[in-house]
């Protein structure tokens, strides 16, 4: 169960987080950097309010890195920049579109083998995907956005690979918000006279920091121990489809043709992918039995 909840909130939390952002950056609610200042300062401090109560064990090598601080600023400061310049489902496209690449091609150079099965399930995910953004697909006409959502999704397609070795998956999240406050502070400096931001843009940024962020991030560093490479880069193609289904059930919206057969795709594409890696891994079970 634990193998299956925890991939599943977080990737609930970043479809979450993405909703957040598009009222928030979308709308002109604030500036792209105070919500990325207020977003990483919030999942800090929740993070650090966790740890003071809940008091996980800190064993060396649980405390983050640098690289892991480096990696999740530079994730969060590109898209929101890129996110007010390019069309959300373009956006989408590109971010995810690097995630996979990442994810799937750093994971091929260090022996992680990818059967036929899993290919197949790739691809029929990612079609799915980019079938349910289609409508919204546009030429962009920001390279800058271009450039700067596709620095995010390699960004964040490292953070994620980074953390399948987390032994400590809350304080090494917690560690990595931490050391990304130096980052903040520099960007505070050279932002500091186009900043603006009203009541309802900062409670969406703090919304996004300390819940769909540092909370989200530290559950999917947990999920991330007991998935392949292939089946975390895969299963984050659900989230614009978790977004979808959030509009359905709480905003009313109406169940499309489209979204049916999207989600017929992208979810039969993942369950390709995780029951090859099943049966792959029952298999190597028995052999060495």
């Amino acid at each position: 169960m634990k193998t299956l909840i925890f991939p599943v909130l977080a990737l609930i939390a970043f479809a979450g987080n993405s909703v957040l952002c598009r009222l928030a950056l979308a709308e002109g609610a604030i500036d792209p950097a105070s919500f990325t200042m207020i977003r990483l300062i919030s999942g800090a401090l929740i993070l650090a309010i966790i740890i003071l109560f809940n008091r996980p064990p800190a064993a060396d090598g649980q405390k983050g890195s640098w690289a892991g601080a480096a990696m999740l600023f530079v994730y969060a400061l590109g898209f929101s920049y890129a996110y007010v310049s390019l069309d959300t489902g373009v956006g989408a496209l590109i971010l995810f579109g690097a995630v996979q690449l990442t994810m799937i091609l750093i994971g091929l150079a260090t022996g992680n083998k990818i059967r036929y099965p899993e290919w197949a399930g790739l691809v029929m995910a990612f079609a799915g995907f980019v079938y349910l953004i289609q409508p919204r697909l546009a030429v962009p006409e920001s390279g800058a956005g271009v450039a700067l959502m596709t620095l995010a999704g390699i960004a964040w397609g490292l953070y994620s690979l980074k953390g399948r070795g987390s032994r400590g998956a809350i304080n090494d999240t917690a560690y990595n918000f931490f050391r990304t406050i130096p980052f903040v502070l520099v960007l505070a400096l050279l932002t500091l006279d186009g900043a603006y931001w009203s009541q309802t843009g900062l409670l969406l940024a703090v919304a996004s920091g300390a819940v769909t962020s540092g909370i989200g991030y530290a559950l999917w560093y947990i999920a991330l121990r007991n998935l392949s490479v292939t089946v975390a880069a895969v299963g984050q193609l659900s989230v614009p489809l978790i977004a979808a289904a959030g509009g359905v059930i709480f905003a009313g919206e109406l169940i499309s043709i489209r979204m049916s057969l999207a989600a017929v795709l992208v979810l039969g594409g993942i369950f390709i992918v995780v029951m090859s890696r099943y049966r792959h891994a029952r298999m190597v079970a028995r052999e060495g039995s």
